[in-house]
C-alpha cells in the first residue's frame, strides 16, 4: 500500500507539471510528506496544501481515515509556530493570572494548542466562536 501510494502521488504531481517531486510516507502516523521545488507552489503553500491533501486522500481512499499531507514542510513549520504561540500565551496567562485569547484557528491548530496546554496543570483551554472565527482561550485556574 505504502509504495503504491508513493508512486501514485509522484505520478499525479508529475502530471500536474511539477518535475521530480519527492514523496515520503509514514504509515504509522498516516502522514504524506511531499516536496515540490517550484516557486509558485512555495509562494502559495497555504492555499495549495488543502487542495493537495484533498486530492491525495481521494486517491488513497483508505477506510482507516484520512492522511495528513505536509507540503514543503509548511505544516511542520506551522505546527512549530502554533506550539510556540501556545507556550507564550500560557506564560502570559500564568504571569497575569488572566485569560488569554488566541487568534482564530482551524480545528487541527486548536487541537495543537489544547495539547500543548495540558502540560500546565494550573491552566485550561476552551474553544469559543463559530466557523472561521473559532478560537482558543487559555484560562488560569
Amino acid at each position: 500500500m505504502a509504495e503504491d501510494l508513493v508512486q501514485k502521488t509522484k505520478k499525479i504531481v508529475t502530471l500536474m507539471g511539477f518535475n521530480e517531486p519527492r514523496v515520503e510516507f509514514d504509515e504509522e502516523h498516516r502522514k504524506i510528506s511531499l516536496f515540490i521545488d517550484d516557486d509558485i507552489v512555495q509562494s502559495r503553500l497555504s492555499s495549495v496544501l488543502p487542495a493537495m491533501e484533498h486530492l491525495l486522500n481521494l486517491v488513497a481512499k483508505d477506510a482507516r481515515g484520512p492522511y495528513v499531507v505536509d507540503l514543503n514542510y509548511y505544516r511542520k513549520e506551522r505546527e512549530r509556530l502554533i506550539s510556540e504561540l501556545a507556550r507564550a500565551a500560557a506564560h502570559k496567562a500564568m504571569l497575569t493570572k488572566t485569560d488569554v485569547e488566541l487568534p482564530p484557528m482551524n480545528a487541527y491548530e486548536r487541537r495543537l494548542v489544547h495539547l500543548e496546554i495540558t502540560t500546565h496543570p494550573e491552566l485550561k483551554t476552551e474553544s469559543f466562536g463559530i466557523g472561521r472565527e473559532r478560537r482558543v482561550v487559555i484560562k488560569h485556574l
